[in-house]
């Protein structure tokens, strides 16, 4: 596996594989891997003859209140979960390495960015299609995979890509989660004990949502409002939304109409991190 902190000689060992013939996947990341992350590098590898991985805490996608200095980082446990899950290139690039001038352009993608966690963080999204815009442009021709935990994240990075007309193709994998439904992040690891029960409510408000629309719920703000109730039994968990959006463009819904793909995704404040999760589900015949 080659371990990369300058951004040439990493593009320069991708254009080869791909002149080997070789198809690149890519896993971007902001490192402190767990079992989610290792998830996304083990099916690059198993679709890809080679398999780039990016560690990089980005500045650009954490407001002035953000817990930046605090994001947890270990790199040597990061480098040995690439290499058991089958990276063999990896960009270990520091921030002047990634930004070696102040950054007068930045990427925006409209609409898909600019409610639920565009709303809550107005920032952030422009920081992150700014940041996938570059490690786009550094591995060259791809296929890059995301977690569907972060949807709405994915949401913005597709439609980046597709209206630039970039030569990479997105692939969104399903959220992987702890044995007690928790979905994995790197965020988890700030959750004492108690507050590690109390995140639970995400996955049962999501049930309890997904199993309101199975049974015949006809109108968004009716599945909104059985999330609320749900999130109502943990008052430790400070809720910022739990909406009910089309999976495709994230648009808020009203009434539901049978074979609509929807997304219901939600966030919380459980102790200091907040916490992110979605489910999805297809509007059934009535």
């Amino acid at each position: 596996m080659e371990v990369h902190e300058r951004i040439d000689g990493f593009r320069g060992s991708l254009d080869a594989c791909r002149a080997d013939g070789l198809v690149v996947g890519f896993v971007p990341t902001m490192g402190f891997l767990h079992d989610g992350h290792g998830s996304l590098i083990r099916r690059a590898a198993a679709e890809c003859g080679a398999v780039a991985v990016s560690i990089f805490v980005n500045p650009l996608q954490f407001a002035a209140n953000e817990d930046l200095a605090a994001y947890p980082r270990d790199l040597e446990s990061d480098l040995a979960l690439c290499a058991e899950m089958g990276a063999t290139h990896v960009l270990v690039p520091s921030v002047d390495e990634m930004y070696p001038q102040p950054v007068l352009t930045t990427v925006t993608v409209a609409e898909v960015s600019e409610r639920m966690e565009g709303a809550m963080r107005p920032t952030h999204f422009a920081g992150v299609a700014t940041v996938v815009a570059k490690l786009f442009s550094m591995v060259g021709a791809c296929r890059a995979y995301f977690g569907e935990k972060d949807f709405q994240q994915l949401a913005v990075v597709r439609r980046m890509a597709s209206d630039l007309s970039m030569p990479v193709e997105v692939v969104g994998c399903p959220t992987i989660r702890e044995p007690d439904g928790l979905a994995m992040s790197s965020r988890n690891v700030y959750l004492s004990p108690d507050e590690r029960q109390t995140a639970l409510v995400l996955h049962r408000a999501l049930d309890a949502g997904v199993a309101a629309v199975l049974a015949g719920a006809d109108h968004a703000r009716g599945v909104e409002a059985v999330m609320a109730e749900v999130f109502a039994t943990e008052p430790d968990a400070a809720v910022d939304y739990a909406d009910v959006v089309d999976a495709a463009t994230l648009a808020p819904l009203e009434g539901l109409v049978p074979g609509t793909e929807l997304r219901l995704i939600v966030a919380a404040r459980v102790g200091a991190p907040r916490l992110l999760d979605n489910a999805g589900v297809v509007v059934p015949p009535r």
